[in-house]
């Protein structure tokens, strides 16, 4: 024990402070801990992130609602297509036999009946003889050859007009096809 002690003088004596453990560990403590500006700057690139990561919410949930709405209506308007050919094969068959009063009656009520899908966003795939055949908008009937060299591989004739609702696709167009 004298000897620690003879180690204790000679260091007070050369101006040397002896360091206790604890002393040590609170330095090392202040050295990690971080400044006040630090952690600032912490909160708010979290606040900024979770504020980003909410518009983006807010924009998916806005866009997943508004293609919700568009396109709730697709099995209506699916249906409705059916009774738009019915008007459409009527009006041919009065302005075959019929007289010109009925037709007015029944072309009058086709065109308000069409006029109200079109608002809602339906839209006639227009489709011609000679057209080229597309995959993403015709779907073929069979296949025929072709009366014309130039109709090879593409559309002889429309046989069911397609429609799009808000640019969707909602029934191809069926056509025959030469080869």
């Amino acid at each position: 024990m004298s000897e620690n002690n003879d180690i204790q003088e000679e260091l007070l004596e050369n101006n040397e402070e002896l360091s206790t453990p604890n002393e040590v560990e609170t330095t090392e403590k202040m050295a990690e801990t971080p400044s006040l500006e630090q952690l600032l700057a912490e909160e708010k690139d979290r606040y900024i992130r979770l504020f980003a990561e909410f518009e983006n919410y807010k924009k998916r949930t806005a866009k997943e609602k508004n293609e919700f709405f568009q396109f709730a209506n697709q099995d209506m308007m699916t249906t409705m297509l059916a009774v738009l050919d019915d008007f459409e094969r009527a009006l041919k068959e009065i302005g075959k036999n019929g007289n010109e009063a009925d037709l007015k009656g029944v072309e009058l009520i086709y065109q308000k009946f069409k006029g109200k899908l079109i608002e809602k966003g339906l839209q006639q795939i227009d489709v011609k003889s000679g057209d080229d055949f597309n995959v993403d908008l015709h779907e073929a009937i069979t296949q025929i050859p072709a009366p014309q060299e130039e109709l090879k591989g593409k559309i002889v004739d429309v046989i069911e007009i397609g429609y799009t609702l808000h640019n969707k696709v909602i029934r191809f167009t069926k056509v025959v096809t030469g080869f």
